[in-house]
């Protein structure tokens, strides 16, 4: 237990001191260390579990705990909501679902504990919460002193000198269940508010390419046409005779899910350090088995000189500035533009395997470790509505920001002009993105 001490924080004089600023003593095995003072702030910064400035979320629970969950504050009052529009999303990231993925037998049946009251969120945090039914925690015995190659254990060691052995704890991708769960709520504001919609799909197992995709038309329906989610029906069928080939000889394969957001709303994001693609980037990189990010042109970007890359821009039938190749994803400046966002993410293969590998144990005695548990052979098929919520969440949490910093005071249109949308009325006020998710002011 930390005891507050009235010293300020070094820079700090002792009258401004706030309660965070107070400084508390270190301990170690229950022992206070002489000398040793950190500044509470300081100390309870940087926890992780927590996602989000004004829609924020934090996830609970271990792989083969209890159960596990999220908390969200922040979500605006008055939402129409109920567990179906959760349960939705969680039925496409639950294991068991194809000979594609792990057979842990868990229904993920989410459960609202708080924050709805007769179908309509009331603007207090909302928890919910999915119980753990299938574990197998004997399963783990061996990696009870022997870590798992390419996987957390030797770094949550490293970090906590503790950790839970059963299905990785906190580093499982079950943590993932209440970012989705909290993703389908973002998506359904973010959908009721400005009619922008979130597509995940795969576009890439090993070498095997989806060349066939648009991401400004592909369909939901296409993308949960197959058991591997990818929309183009010749190279899902390849994907899933490898998934197949690689899961019978205890292995596992990675590659790369692309997400579009279409329809969102212009302005998002901040200059320098909150940039939009920033955000996203951060939110994606945090999911399980994720190594690589690009938006718009990405790495592909690198091959093209300034003439070629530069989107010339056209003004459409509507009167709105548009770009005419969306060679940025959807954001300039750090800033969306109105165009769709496209993103993509790199999913390594699975760590744990059931083939025998070097490692060592706790002690440092060199082993050979052939792990037990049941896993996905191809992290792909699951990760498509992992990516979906991430994006969800940032871009609503954005909008949020949006609405309260650049929506207080009113626009003289004749000296601010929106370039991305027909102008203002004079004198209106900015508290509303109208229903087309393109102008920063009601409809006419």
């Amino acid at each position: 237990m930390f005891v507050l001490s009235p010293l300020a924080c070094p820079g700090r004089p002792a009258a401004a001191a706030t309660a965070t600023d107070y400084r508390v003593p270190l301990h170690r095995n229950g022992r206070s260390l002489p000398g040793k003072l950190v500044c509470a702030r300081e100390l309870f910064m940087g926890l992780g579990n927590s996602f989000g400035r004004i829609f924020r979320i934090t996830t609970f629970g271990e792989s083969h705990g209890g159960g596990v969950g999220v908390v969200i504050d922040g979500c605006p009052p008055r939402l129409p909501l109920t567990i179906e529009d959760v349960q939705i999303e969680l039925n496409r990231r639950r294991p068991g679902q194809s000979r594609l993925t792990t057979p842990r037998n868990e229904a993920d049946e989410a459960e609202i504990l708080s924050g709805v009251v007769d179908g309509v969120t009331m603007g207090t945090p909302i928890a919910i919460v999915v119980r753990n039914t299938d574990q197998r925690s004997q399963d783990y015995e061996a990696m009870k002193v022997s870590y798992r190659p390419s996987h957390a254990d030797a770094t949550y060691d490293a970090k906590y000198g503790i950790r839970a052995v059963a299905g990785g704890g906190r580093s499982s991708a079950r943590e993932t269940i209440g970012r989705v769960a909290a993703g389908a709520i973002a998506k359904k504001i973010l959908r009721t508010y400005a009619g922008t919609q979130i597509l995940a799909y795969v576009k890439s197992v090993k070498h095997i390419e989806a060349a066939n995709i648009d991401p400004n038309v592909v369909s939901y329906e296409q993308i949960e046409s197959n058991i591997v989610r990818c929309p183009d029906s010749e190279a899902a069928s390849q994907m899933i005779q490898l998934i197949d080939e690689i899961r019978r000889t205890g292995n596992s394969v990675g590659g790369v899910v692309e997400c579009v957001a279409r329809n969102v709303p212009a302005g998002l994001g901040s200059p320098v350090f909150d940039k939009l693609e920033a955000e996203l980037a951060k939110a994606l990189m945090s999911l399980p088995a994720s190594k690589g990010f690009e938006v718009g042109s990405g790495f592909g970007g690198t091959l093209l000189t300034g003439v070629e890359h530069n989107d010339p821009f056209y003004i459409d039938s509507n009167g709105r500035t548009r770009a005419r190749e969306n060679r940025s994803g959807g954001i300039q400046g750090g800033i969306s533009n109105g165009e769709n966002i496209v993103c993509r993410v790199a999913f390594k293969p699975t760590s744990t395997i059931s083939r025998e590998q070097n490692t060592v144990t706790r002690a440092g005695e060199q082993v050979v470790l052939r792990a037990k548990g049941r896993h996905d052979p191809c992290v792909l098929p699951r990760a498509v509505p992992m990516v979906e919520a991430m994006v969800a969440l940032v871009l609503v949490d954005h909008l949020l920001q949006q609405i309260a910093q650049c929506s207080l005071l009113p626009i003289d249109p004749s000296t601010a002009p929106n370039p991305l949308g027909p102008p203002a009325p004079a004198g209106t006020v900015l508290h509303d993105l109208g229903k087309d998710g393109q102008r920063w002011w009601p409809s006419a």
